[in-house]
């Protein structure tokens, strides 16, 4: 009789198993298997087998960290190569109040802001967050004000807990000092000991370390591990490494609970803080309102399962030094809790090649780019793991954005709102544009992906045609002369030896009046082309203002701007920006090196089309509505021009242009002139096939 395997985890499986088992037992060849008692008995033991297999399959599982799925597990395989998860981290605002001291009877010499609870914000997304800060603050009485300037401010509750170290001993079981707190921001961690429980005056300060190479014996430290449940715990030295711990040590511990990234955003608050005078006394008169400085930012919350299994093995073979860039990246994540995304690369692969350096950008959880201060921080904080002859940069991040243009086929018989319909379509690609295949450094927008998934939308939907665009977004210094270069990463697609595959939003420059734009025209070997500066004249009408302001090398998909002034930009959001875009010669693009991709759907275009076809009102098709699987015609990224008839040029007023080339077919003959008054051109005069 054969030995059945049972390495299947489906309970009916399993039965079938059984059974088939039994039946080529001859002792139960005349057994009914489904209508007698040995039903009950073969479901209890399919049942028990399923159990066992699944227990056991999980236990496997749960013992490697790539296969481990609970938090408490894969919290604890890391903590075996001496990663610590991130935890969650408060929103830090910043404000700034002043307190008038002239009506108290005695004028105080200094005041103290009490570390704790010093703010509340006034109603944020329908809740209220508190705030606080982790140290007494104190400053100087000058002329009866006292002013607390650009004071940090952190979510959140502030904490305390006490614990009473004993001797471990054959009847004194080993103490875990365990914070039994969620939502614990480490990083405001503060640890004090006193002798005892009576001496709470006499304090010692412990500091957090996660490197115990400069540990001695006597080294004031601490450690921390993640516990249970996303809770913490705080560990000690030993007396070799770190200074040991004394029977009836007393430990104050304060920190903070917060809400995370909840709070971002926050940026009108309340004082509910507690201020004492030099002798001790509570002031509670004279206290202006809170002026917002910042706004509460980088909250984030608990590092996820994922994140932890993806950056403990590199933190691991890091081993606290900086050599390859797996090293960086996981240096990087641990110093500053705050990365969502990084990229290192090394100079070499740079051009022209600078050897003797590496190159980071950094993608926030919050905010697009990391602050001046934020860099240099960080920048020192590399040098303690950089290997001798190696130089960190921290660049700025480096947006690509996609841009679809989609037109959506419909079957009308099949739907009931066209509204409804294009508004699933417009979640579809938001769901798309906020996962994890982009969002990313090296991550790669899948062109055919997108459109399966906009068919896979509704089946009302019988096809779409789809174009894409990429853009960069420049960020200009303004009113000061200054070069600029733009690197996509990605070849451009020449659509036209005539120009204008380049598109730009508008922008002012010394010199021109009004709004240009920027494109270019390229070289006959669509490799390379010339940047211009456009005005636009009519409706299908441009004239360039500035010749050869830049080179554009369309294989490697970069654009080099001259030395311009631009004074100011039609697009400012934080701040401003002029948008240039082209199409990518693949539409699958990739975000290579430091450049950080991203869906831009608030810039994308969703146009609903009946198809009549499908839906039997036109069956031969002679009025299908036929979309274009190339890009517009739009000469600008604001103004629908449309290639069409050459109209020729009709100039009034007096304003004065020095116009190189007026185009109004997008042909390659073209009218170049010298600077001339609008005023002064009289009749038809004609060249190069225009009239002005």
């Amino acid at each position: 009789m054969p030995l059945t395997q049972f390495t299947n985890l489906d309970f009916e499986d399993i039965k079938t198993q059984i059974k088939d088992y039994l039946r080529a037992n001859s002792n139960f060849t005349d057994f009914d298997f489904e209508g007698s008692n040995m039903s009950i008995l073969i479901d209890t033991l399919a049942y028990n087998s399923y159990i066992t297999a699944y227990n056991s399959n999980m236990v496997a599982n749960e013992v490697f960290i790539d296969s481990a799925t609970l938090r408490e597990n894969v919290a604890a395989l890391a903590r075996n190569v001496g990663y610590v998860p991130r935890s969650k981290k408060s929103a830090k605002a910043q404000v700034s109040f002043f307190v008038d001291t002239s009506n108290y009877s005695t004028a105080p010499l200094t005041l103290t802001l009490k570390a704790g609870i010093v703010a509340v914000s006034n109603t944020f997304s329908s809740e209220n967050y508190s705030f606080a800060i982790m140290n007494d603050v104190t400053v100087p009485v000058v002329n009866n004000i006292a002013e607390f300037t650009n004071v940090d401010i952190y979510e959140g509750s502030y904490l305390t807990k006490t614990f009473t170290y004993r001797e471990t001993g054959d009847n004194v079981p080993i103490e875990k000092f365990i914070l039994p707190n969620d939502g614990i921001d480490t990083s405001t961690i503060k640890v004090t000991v006193s002798p005892n429980s009576t001496a709470t005056n006499l304090k010692t300060v412990y500091k957090l370390t996660d490197n115990i190479i400069d540990v001695n014996n006597n080294s004031l430290i601490f450690l921390l591990q993640e516990a249970s449940d996303e809770k913490y715990e705080i560990l000690f030295g030993d007396g070799k490494f770190g200074k040991k711990l004394e029977d009836s040590n007393f430990i104050n511990v304060h920190y903070i609970s917060t809400n995370g990234k909840d709070a971002n955003g926050v940026n009108s608050f309340t004082f509910t803080g507690n201020i004492q005078d030099n002798s001790g006394v509570t002031v509670t008169e004279g206290i202006s309102l809170l002026t917002t400085i910042d706004s509460a930012r980088n909250g984030a919350d608990i590092e996820t399962v994922q994140s932890i299994k993806k950056y403990a093995p590199l933190v691991y073979s890091a081993q606290n030094r900086a050599v390859t860039a797996d090293d960086y990246k996981a240096i990087v994540t641990k110093i500053y809790s705050n990365t969502e995304s990084v990229s290192v690369y090394g100079g070499e692969d740079t051009e022209p090649p600078q050897y003797g350096k590496v190159f980071i950008s950094i993608k926030p959880r919050n905010g697009k780019y990391l602050s001046s201060i934020e860099k240099i921080e960080l920048k020192n904080k590399l040098k303690r793991y950089t290997v001798a002859g190696i130089l960190p940069n921290i660049i700025d991040l480096k947006y690509l954005y996609v841009e679809m243009d989609s037109s959506v086929y419909y079957n009308a018989n099949a739907v009931n709102s066209v509204n409804a319909l294009k508004t699933a379509v417009v979640s579809t690609l938001d769901t798309y544009s906020r996962s994890s295949e982009l969002n990313t450094f090296g991550a790669r927008f899948k062109f055919s992906k997108a459109l399966r998934l906009i068919d896979q939308t509704d089946t009302a939907i019988t096809s779409n045609i789809t174009r894409i665009a990429m853009r960069r977004d420049l960020r200009p210094a303004l009113a000061d002369l200054a070069t600029y270069e733009l690197c996509y990463g990605n070849a451009f697609n020449v659509n036209s030896l005539n120009g204008y595959n380049i598109k730009s939003s508008g922008f002012s420059i010394s010199g021109v009046s009004g709004t240009v734009y920027l494109s270019d025209i390229p070289n006959p070997d669509r490799k390379t082309g010339r940047l211009v500066v456009f005005k636009l004249l009519a409706s299908n009408q441009v004239a360039v203002v500035r010749n050869n302001v830049g080179t554009i090398d369309y294989a490697r998909g970069e654009i080099l701007i001259n030395a311009l002034i631009i004074n100011s930009t039609t697009i400012s959001t934080d701040q401003p920006i002029i948008q240039i875009s082209g199409t990518p010669k693949s539409y699958d693009v990739i975000g290579l090196q430091d450049l950080y991709l991203q869906l831009d759907n608030s810039n994308s275009l969703v146009t609903m089309v009946s198809d009549t076809i499908s839906s039997g009102a036109d069956i031969s098709g002679s009025n299908y509505i036929v979309s274009s699987s190339f890009p517009n015609g739009r000469d600008d990224r604001e103004s629908p021009l449309v290639r069409g008839i050459p109209q020729y040029a009709t100039l009034t007023g007096t304003e004065s242009y020095t116009v190189s080339e007026v185009d109004t077919s997008y042909a390659t003959t073209y009218t170049t002139s010298t600077s001339f008054n609008s005023a002064q051109v009289t009749g038809t005069q004609t060249s190069g096939g225009y009239s002005y």
